[in-house]
C-alpha cells in the first residue's frame, strides 16, 4: 500500500510525501521532486492570480463567436467567412505560438518579466480594437497584438499553478481556467447590451478596463517555487519530440485544440444563419460559456482520481457525439441549439484545463514552461488554420453549415483516438490503468 504523509508547515501549506515507488510513478512519472504544497494561502493565491490572468486572455478567446458574428455583420460585412476567420484564428495562433518564447523566459526569470508587459499589451490591444474599422486594423490590433499579449498571460498562469500542485493539479488548474468561461459570459454580454446603446468601441473599452484590473491583480499574485532554470532556451524544443511519450501527447493536444474552437467561433453565426434573432444568437455564446465554467474544474477534479488522459478520451468522445448527433440535426430549433451550447461548453472545457496538465505528466516540473510552450507552439498551427478552413468549407457548401459541423465532429473523434494512443504509449494499454 502506498504511504502518503500529509503535513502542514507554519504557513498552512500542505505537503504531500509519497513513499511507495508505484505511487511515486503514478504521481510524478519518475520525477524526484514530489514535495508540493497542494494547498495553503500561497498556493491558492497563485491560483487566484492565474484566474485573473485568464479573464482577459481566455475570456476573449471564448468570446470569439460573438466578435465573429458582430464584425461579420458590421465592420467586415463585405468580407467572406473564411477571410474573417483568419483574424480570430490569428488570435489563437499567437496565443499558443509565442509560448516557445514565454515558456523558457518564465522558467528562467519568473512570471513578472512576462506577465507585466503582456498585461500592458492586452489593454493596448483592446483600445486599438475600439478604434479599428478596417480589416487590417482589426487583424493587427486583435489578431496579432491581442494574441501575443494573451500568450504572455495564459502560459505563465498555467505553468505557475503547476509549481504549487501535483496530486491536485487537475483540480487547481481547472479552477483557474473557469476564468475563461466567466470572461466568455461577461464579455459577450457587454457587447450584446452595451454596443447597441453606447457603440461597439465603448463596449470594447469597458472590456479593456476590466482586463486592466484583472491583469494588475495577476501581476501581484503569480509566483513560482522553483529556482530559475538558466539552461532554458528561447526556441521550440523539437529535440523533446524524440521522447515518444511527449510526442504522442503533443499530437493529441494538437488535434483537440484544432477541433475545440470551431464550434465556439461559429455557433453564434450558425444561429443567425438559421433565423434565430440576433440578440438570442449572441446569447448562445454566453450559454456555452456558462456550461464551460463547471466544465473547467469538474473534469479536472474527476481526472485527478481516474486519470487525466482517460478523462480527455472521454470528453473528446462526448464532444464528437454532441456535434454529430445534436448540433448537426438542430436546424432552427432554438431549444436544441441552446442545449447543445451548454452541453458542449461543459464537455469541451477539459480541452483548455486538462491539456496543460497532461503535458506536465510527461515532463519534469522545472521544464514545464518550456515543454508546454513547445507543445502549444506546435498546436498554434492548428489554431491558425482550423477556423478559416471551417469557414472555407462553409463557403464551399453554399453558406450551409453541415460540412463545417461534420468537420468539427470528425476532428474530435481523431482527438479521442490520439489521446487513447498517447495513454497507451505512456502508461500501458490496460483499461484499468489510471493515467
Amino acid at each position: 500500500m502506498a504511504v502518503r504523509d500529509i503535513m502542514r508547515n507554519d504557513s498552512g501549506e500542505k505537503t504531500v510525501t509519497v513513499s511507495d515507488p508505484a505511487e511515486l510513478s503514478n504521481l510524478q512519472d519518475g520525477r524526484e521532486d514530489i514535495d508540493f504544497p497542494e494547498g495553503g494561502l500561497k498556493a491558492w493565491s497563485v491560483v487566484l492570480g492565474a484566474w485573473c490572468a485568464m479573464i482577459p486572455s481566455m475570456g476573449l478567446l471564448n468570446s470569439l463567436g460573438v466578435l465573429h458574428a458582430w464584425t461579420s455583420t458590421h465592420q467586415l460585412k463585405e468580407y467572406s467567412e473564411s477571410s474573417i476567420g483568419w483574424i480570430f484564428g490569428a488570435y489563437g495562433f499567437f496565443l499558443y505560438f509565442a509560448g516557445a518564447q514565454t515558456g523558457p523566459i518564465f522558467d528562467t526569470y519568473g512570471p513578472s518579466v512576462v506577465v507585466i508587459p503582456g498585461s500592458f499589451g492586452m489593454v493596448v490591444s483592446l483600445i486599438c480594437l475600439s478604434f479599428s474599422e478596417e480589416y487590417y486594423q482589426i487583424f493587427l490590433s486583435f489578431g496579432v497584438l491581442g494574441g501575443l499579449s494573451a500568450c504572455t498571460l495564459f502560459n505563465p498562469a498555467i505553468t505557475a499553478v503547476g509549481h504549487w500542485f501535483n496530486v491536485r493539479r487537475g483540480y487547481a488548474t481547472g479552477i483557474a481556467c473557469t476564468a475563461g468561461g466567466i470572461g466568455g459570459v461577461i464579455f459577450p454580454l457587454i457587447i450584446l447590451f452595451a454596443a447597441p446603446k453606447i457603440g461597439f468601441p465603448w463596449a470594447i473599452r469597458i472590456i479593456a478596463f476590466i482586463s486592466a484590473l484583472m491583469c494588475a491583480v495577476a501581476c501581484v499574485l503569480l509566483k513560482t517555487r522553483f529556482p530559475g532554470n538558466l539552461k532554458a532556451g528561447t526556441s521550440v524544443d523539437f529535440k523533446a519530440l524524440r521522447d515518444i511519450k511527449y510526442a504522442s501527447t503533443t499530437a493529441a493536444v494538437f488535434l483537440v485544440e484544432f477541433a475545440v474552437f470551431i464550434p465556439v467561433t461559429y455557433i453564434a453565426s450558425y444561429a443567425i444563419h438559421v433565423g434565430v434573432e440576433d440578440t438570442m444568437s449572441y446569447l448562445v455564446i454566453a450559454f456555452l460559456n456558462l456550461g464551460a465554467i463547471p466544465g473547467r474544474f469538474l473534469p479536472g477534479l474527476v481526472a485527478d482520481r481516474v486519470g487525466r488522459f482517460n478523462m480527455m478520451v472521454l470528453t473528446s468522445v462526448v464532444c464528437a457525439i454532441l456535434i454529430l448527433a445534436l448540433w448537426l440535426h438542430a436546424s432552427d430549433n432554438l431549444a436544441s441549439i441552446i442545449c447543445y451550447a451548454v452541453l458542449f461548453g461543459f464537455w469541451s472545457g477539459a480541452a483548455i484545463s486538462l491539456t496543460p496538465v497532461c503535458i506536465s505528466q510527461v515532463c519534469a516540473t522545472e521544464d514545464y514552461g518550456k515543454r508546454s510552450g513547445t507543445t502549444f507552439t506546435i498546436t498554434s498551427v492548428g489554431m491558425l488554420t482550423s477556423i478559416p478552413i471551417a469557414g472555407a468549407i462553409q463557403q464551399q457548401n453554399g453558406g450551409e453549415y453541415g460540412g463545417l459541423i461534420i468537420f468539427g465532429g470528425v476532428l474530435y473523434l481523431a482527438a479521442a483516438l490520439a489521446f487513447a494512443v498517447a495513454r497507451g504509449v505512456c502508461r500501458g494499454w490496460s483499461l484499468k490503468t489510471k493515467f
